[in-house]
């Protein structure tokens, strides 16, 4: 889930989940608060607005049973509700709904049923009260303003002696059923529960959802602050923080690579450096001694002395060689090695090849066939230079390893279709199997045993091979151990493409 919508649906839960929890609470307390109302005070009324809007009114109908045997008695035997012990009978019951009772006799109270203490005697509280006749049986009330905040209904009698009296029930308005206010405290507690578990359940959403993914990033960047790339990191959502994981682990695994590159890199330095220096040290061991000869005068003859300025010649073009495949290396690594591509006729460029190898290859003792195949008009683009390096090393490499009194080589040239493709053959030692898929890497020599004979760099056959890919073309060889190698490579054509 994106993080949008994650923050969009909690906005949501926070604002509409405490409210529809606090009204499925509001409408389970009304039920049974209601209903404990109804089965306590016997208040009829069906109108839910009737228990929360209009206190006054249920606090009028709460005190109306009281009031009616009250009006009842005072019609019938207006004398006992006069009696005092029945007042107070009937006061007592009242207390238990906060209300008591007023007994006024010509304007004189002869009761008083509240038994806390008043701000008013009797004869203030009596000026307080409506007279007689003043309200009607049938009203819902008189309410008492001021200080005391009363609820006053009104009973007027007559007795047998003609005295004019009223029977005043008084309610206290500040204490409307108390079972209301229970109400209102379990909401308000329920409420304020409801906005905990929704906090809490929203909190671990989103500490689930972001602050755990964050942690991992955290862990993770302190192992690569320490160097330890061997890690993974597994994002738990496709969200915005999923993605941000995915991007982290690739950078990771990009920045291993880079890392085991760099090592790959810097063991190939040293094997170069090392494989460089023991095969400079033996054409300068073989210049030094010669060039000590002629120096002693060991060479006491011209024939001698030819010999040696030859064998020094020799050894200081193969230190040039060495030197020229550790630059040309270099320039491997950083991609820049130097290309002038032209168009070349096959035909005359090898033909060129062939005389300039076949007369090394003749002092050498080593035959060579040329075969043709192609069309002589056949052309490729092509870095002449470069191209003379590839059949060089291939051919020096033929030689080194060539191990039959009499070697030869045969190089064909052959069309096939989009491409040429050059076939150099020798009858050397061969190349074992398991050793012939690693030719082309760098450093790798079949012959682990680094004899004078037969060095080099090793990275002769990797020079080649990116020389070759960077013509477009590609590169491979087939071998039987005993018998000798074929070296392939292709190169495209030269075509034209038409204007229209």
């Amino acid at each position: 889930m994106k993080l949008k919508t994650r923050l969009i649906l909690s906005f949501c839960v926070i604002l509409f989940l405490p409210i529809a929890l606090a009204c499925a609470a509001l409408f389970g307390f009304y039920q049974m608060q209601v209903h404990s109302i109804k089965q306590t005070y016997g208040i009829e009324s069906e109108d839910p607005s009737f228990f929360f809007s209009n206190s006054v009114q249920m606090l009028n109908q709460y005190i109306q049973p009281d009031f009616d045997e009250l009006q009842q008695v005072a019609e019938s035997m207006p004398s006992r509700v006069q009696q005092l012990e029945y007042l107070a009978q009937k006061n007592e019951e009242l207390q238990a709904k906060n209300a008591f009772l007023i007994c006024c006799v010509d304007g004189t109270i002869i009761y008083n049923g509240f038994d806390g203490e008043l701000d008013v005697t009797n004869e203030e509280l009596a000026d307080l009260l409506p007279d007689y006749g003043a309200t009607d049986a049938r009203d819902g009330g008189f309410f008492l303003e001021g200080d005391l905040q009363w609820l006053i209904k009104q009973i007027d009698f007559v007795d047998f002696r003609g005295h004019q009296g009223s029977i005043y029930i008084a309610a206290f308005t500040e204490s409307v059923l108390p079972e209301m206010q229970q109400l209102i405290f379990d909401l308000g507690v329920c409420i304020v529960l409801i906005l905990i578990l929704t906090a809490a359940v929203l909190t671990i959403y989103i500490y689930k959802g972001i602050i755990n993914p964050i942690k991992k990033l955290k862990r993770a960047t302190q192992n690569i602050r320490d160097g330890n790339l061997d890690f993974t990191i597994e994002a738990e959502h496709e969200d915005e923080i999923g993605e941000l994981c995915h991007n982290f682990e690739q950078m990771r695994q990009r920045l291993k690579e880079s890392t085991e590159e760099k090592i790959v890199a810097e063991k190939e330095n040293r094997v170069l450096i090392s494989n460089i220096a023991h095969d400079l040290k033996t054409p300068i061991t073989t210049v030094k001694g010669y060039a000590e000869g002629l120096i002693d005068g060991v060479a006491d003859t011209p024939e001698k002395q030819e010999k040696y300025i030859r064998m020094i010649y020799n050894k200081a073009n193969e230190m040039d060689r060495l030197i020229n495949e550790l630059t040309l290396y270099s320039k491997i690594d950083t991609n820049k090695i130097p290309y002038n591509f032209q168009k070349l006729n096959v035909a005359d460029y090898f033909k060129d090849c062939i005389e300039e190898i076949g007369l090394e290859l003749e002092a050498a003792g080593t035959g060579l066939a040329y075969y043709n195949y192609a069309d002589p008009k056949t052309v490729i683009i092509a870095d002449p230079e470069q191209l003379m390096r590839v059949i060089s090393n291939i051919i020096g490499n033929s030689m080194k390893y060539m191990d039959k009194k009499v070697g030869f080589i045969n190089i064909r040239i052959k069309d096939v279709g989009d491409f040429i493709q050059v076939e150099l053959e020798d009858n050397g030692q061969g190349i074992d199997m398991k050793d012939l898929p690693h030719i082309f890497d760098r450093f790798y020599r079949s012959d682990a045993s680094r004899n004078s004979s037969t060095g080099g760099s090793g990275i002769g056959l990797s020079i080649v091979r990116k020389i070759i890919e960077d013509h477009g073309g590609k590169i491979w060889a087939t071998s039987k151990l005993g018998t000798g190698t074929i070296m392939y490579f292709v190169i495209r054509k030269y075509q034209e493409v038409p204007y229209e």
